[in-house]
């Protein structure tokens, strides 16, 4: 029973991740071991479960039904012996995607005690400032800013952070004045990962709206603070984000007066109802954490 129960966790990871061997690696058996369990397990069923191709492994169609009904109750019995030991000790490999920025500034800084709470648990971050294909990843839980694009995996909403503009006092001694939104178009902008658009601000009743094209752009929000600090121009970020900056007074704030609005911080649960405990676990530790930044 055990050595079939294993077989279908490993089932579960190889179609996750697409990739016998990145499964092996992931688990610490060697790819020739995972592709003989699943040959196994598919010899069983009766059932071709996955597609194997010198790019690739995708599942068939009997695969894809079959982890839809499998994974949900794996999930439930998981659960089940974690209440039968009365613990809520966390096992297994959690991989999480997450902005660079999120992780190096708020999460990392507070994830020991999260790990410290369940030793025997692994933790993989994926960094990453752009969007992530979560399925073919194999990603169980990421941390996504904005607006969520319409998907079949299960979203919770764990805070709204304000924006704000900043940039280096170096740089502001040598520009143009800046006392209205509209001046903006006369400075350097840094873009940074949420791209070029409508910049909206709000005042006491006033929206004004400026569209702006920046002459620096730099995927990764790290890097446009950086180019900020080094005194290159504006960058938008979330004030979360950049506090450090703010303290140490190496970048101040422009046109706080103006609100900018903000952005939500989504959990995204690729399994749904069918997540593991894991990720469970550390959305509810973040949704307690964030909010207080």
């Amino acid at each position: 029973m055990s050595d079939h129960l294993d077989a279908l966790r490993l089932f579960i990871r190889v179609a996750r991740l697409g990739s016998f061997s990145v499964a092996g690696r992931e688990l610490g058996a060697p790819q020739s071991t995972v592709s003989r369990t699943i040959a196994t397990l598919e010899r069983d069923i009766g059932a071709s479960l996955l597609v194997r191709t010198t790019r690739a492994v995708t599942l068939t169609e009997a695969g894809a039904d079959f982890l839809a009904r499998i994974e949900p109750i794996l999930t439930d019995l998981d659960e089940a012996e974690q209440t039968a030991r009365h613990s809520d000790e966390l096992r297994g490999t959690l991989r999480i995607g997450i902005g660079t920025s999120l992780a190096a500034r708020i999460v990392i800084p507070h994830l020991k005690p999260f790990l410290d709470r369940h030793p025997a648990l692994r933790v993989d971050l994926l960094l990453d400032d752009q969007k992530q294909d979560l399925v073919k990843e194999g990603v169980d839980v990421a941390f996504r800013f904005g607006a969520l694009a319409d998907s079949t995996a299960t979203a919770r909403k764990l805070v709204s952070w304000p924006r704000a503009l900043a940039a280096a006092p170096s740089y502001l001694r040598t520009a143009p004045a800046l006392n209205v939104p509209a001046d903006l178009s006369a400075h350097a902008i840094i873009v940074g990962p949420q791209g070029v658009g409508d910049w909206t601000f709000h005042k006491e009743g006033t929206t004004v709206s400026v569209r702006l094209e920046g002459r620096l752009r730099i995927t990764v929000l790290q890097g446009a603070l950086l180019a900020a600090v080094e005194g290159m121009g504006i960058v938008l970020t979330t004030l979360p984000a950049i506090r450090r900056e703010f303290e140490s007074g190496v970048l101040v704030q422009v046109l706080p007066e103006w609100d900018l609005g903000s952005v939500d911080i989504h959990a995204v649960l690729t399994n749904g109802r069918a997540a593991k405990p894991s990720a469970r676990a550390i959305v509810a530790y973040l949704a307690d954490i964030l909010p207080r930044v």
